[in-house]
């Protein structure tokens, strides 16, 4: 049995569980790091219990905690070269990654850990190196792809191979251009090496999915650009402009920003 947590999904910080067999690996730690333990422990899952952390890149929400995790579990932390160098010019990661906690991978060769087959693959962002990660085990496709400044065929394929996908929904077009951001940030999270809107996930999801798909989680939603219900019903109403009926086709949620999801079992 495959299980999923979301520990927390947004600017204040993404950090990901997932679990099989006696394998357990976190995807992005970039929340603080006792609040990281604390929402670990809430799950009976001790930080030393953890395999390994998979970055998907170099952004402070993503990697704040990655060396306290490191240097005080022994943990090993997996990158591409780049996104390790990123991580190691990166204000917000303190201590340092030790030699020895390193491990890089590469875009599109697959490594095994356990249970889980694991193939990272590239994702438009605008990070030193960003990457997504299809998670393999026991017959179940698990999905995340998060900060896609653009759709890319590569996302599609990935997409319609997700029995379980996490996927980013970043804002709400109207919402960005008329808030309060200056001109050059809105350019920034709208443009090609940004962040996807409600409405371009929505479309993703209609052009892509396939008939195996079960589950959507959309994630790393903006406080400020962005909530919860509109993303949700935005999704919806596009969706069932194609036919597709969330609920009865796939189920389709929301994570929290720095709220713990529950347990969800992946079968």
């Amino acid at each position: 049995m495959l299980k999923f947590i979301c520990l927390g999904s947004g600017s204040s910080g993404n950090s990901y569980v997932l679990s099989a067999e006696d394998t357990t690996i976190m995807i992005d730690a970039g929340i603080g790091i006792r609040l990281l333990k604390r929402h670990l422990q809430s799950f009976g899952i001790q930080p030393q219990a953890l395999s390994a952390i998979f970055v998907t890149h170099d952004h402070a929400d993503h990697i704040k905690s990655v060396g306290k995790l490191a240097a005080e579990y022994s943990l090993p932390i997996y990158a591409t070269e780049m996104v390790h160098t990123g991580i190691a010019r990166n204000y917000c990661v303190s201590p340092r990654l030790a030699d020895s906690a390193k491990r890089f991978i590469e875009k599109d060769v697959p490594i095994d850990l356990g249970p889980f087959h694991i193939t990272p693959f590239d994702v438009p962002h605008d990070s030193n190196d960003c990457v997504g990660y299809r998670i393999e085990a026991g017959g179940v496709c698990f999905t995340l792809i998060t900060d896609i400044g653009h759709v890319t065929e590569r996302v599609k394929e990935e997409v319609s191979k997700a029995n379980y996908l996490v996927l980013e929904s970043n804002h709400d077009v109207e919402m960005l251009m008329a808030g309060s951001y200056p001109a050059h940030l809105k350019g920034r999270i709208s443009g090609p090496t940004g962040h996807l809107s409600n409405t371009d996930a929505a479309q993703l999801l209609a052009n892509s999915s396939s008939p195996g798909l079960k589950h959507v989680w959309l994630c790393h939603l903006s406080e400020e650009n962005n909530h919860p219900e509109l993303a949700r019903k935005t999704v919806d109403a596009v969706l069932r402009s194609y036919g597709i009926v969330p609920g009865v086709d796939f189920d389709v949620e929301v994570l929290r920003r720095i709220v713990p999801s529950e347990v969800y079992e992946l079968d």
